[in-house]
């Protein structure tokens, strides 16, 4: 038996401390939705492929998927969300409810439609499907303003019964800013973590515990390519005491991790697992889901951020939209090692 570091034995003790954690997402719900087809032959009305078609399998995309991610480590999940009275819909809901998330403060609208991903993966009999095309049908904003105080209200509900909260903005409506803000009081009124994953308004969400920005995300909310990782450092430092928040967590994808923690050095953790994915889709989830969790659990901000990357390494080994149990994750933090 191989004798486990210190290191190792404090983040398995964070793993085992999941169960007894409530976690409280608010966000954009996505359906994501997979169709399988064997190639059949080539169309005679056009140069491409007719597939046979095989199965339709929807997942929990987006917020979803960072609840199903939360609940697959072992926490206790409430999200709250919108989605349509469509059939993409209801189907995302049957999912979430299978996989144990309070659904309670799902709002279902006649007036919205589910923001839906439909992904056509195709190949020939027996052999492995690869994607050809993504076609989304994207949620609109219905301007309802009783969605927004449904929303506002199960958040002042689900806030006084959770240890820590999620806000994930994907830009469909529901995370706006001004939702976010609101959930952020409310969370921080009861001294919860309340960490936020927003892909293209990180700049407008201020005061947050923390944030897991992207390497791409950091240089469009800096107007500037960064060219070497002092530069980095830098420019990552600067934009956290812009946002006011105690600690952020950039992602760079087989480059690992950087964490910059308000009067701490810069930390660089170095990726988990092989350099080339299998599959990206919905990893940044389970960044924020793990850290958060983690952040719950009374970790440290490096302890966190630790946990995230191996989480990360896991999830993008796998294919489609996926998550990370905690069982994996405890055998990816004793059997794995980091990229040099």
């Amino acid at each position: 038996m191989v004798e486990r570091t210190l290191l190792q034995e404090r983040l398995i003790a964070i793993i085992r401390r999941f169960p007894q954690r409530k976690m409280l997402v608010v966000g954009d719900a996505i359906a994501d939705q997979f169709v399988y087809g064997a190639i059949a032959r080539v169309s005679r009305e056009a140069p491409v492929f007719i597939l046979r078609h095989e199965c339709t399998e929807t997942i929990p995309g987006g917020a979803a998927n960072c609840a199903v991610n939360l609940s697959a480590l072992g926490a206790g999940v409430s999200l709250i969300c919108v989605v349509g009275a469509d059939e993409a819909g209801r189907a995302l809901v049957e999912k979430l409810n299978n996989a144990g998330i309070d659904c309670g403060g799902i709002v279902i609208s006649e007036k919205v439609r589910t923001t839906t991903k439909v992904r056509i993966l195709a190949g020939q009999t027996h052999s492995t499907r690869q994607q050809v095309i993504r076609l989304d049908y994207e949620g609109n904003d219905s301007g309802d303003g009783s969605l927004s105080d449904q929303l506002r209200k199960q958040v002042l509900e689900k806030t006084g019964s959770v240890d820590a909260v999620i806000i994930s903005d994907y830009n469909y409506g529901v995370a706006n800013p001004e939702m976010a803000i609101f959930t952020r009081d409310a969370a921080l009124a009861r001294k919860l973590p309340t960490l936020v994953d927003s892909r293209f308004r990180l700049g407008s969400l201020p005061g947050f515990t923390s944030a897991t920005p992207n390497g791409d995300e950091v240089e469009q909310l800096l107007g500037a390519d960064v060219t070497d990782i002092a530069q980095l450092e830098v420019a990552a430092e600067d934009l956290r005491k812009r946002l006011g928040h105690r600690a952020l967590l950039l992602t760079r994808g087989s480059q690992g991790m950087l964490l910059l923690e308000a009067g701490v050095p810069p930390m660089h953790i170095n990726a988990v697992g092989g350099r080339e994915p299998v599959d990206v889709t919905g990893a940044g989830d389970t960044v924020i889901a793990t850290y958060a969790l983690a952040l719950a659990s009374e970790a440290s901000f490096p302890d966190a951020a630790r946990l995230a990357n191996y989480a990360g390494g896991l999830v993008v080994m796998k294919r489609g939209t996926a998550s990370v149990t905690a069982q994996e994750l405890e055998y990816s933090v004793l059997h794995s090692e980091l990229v040099p």
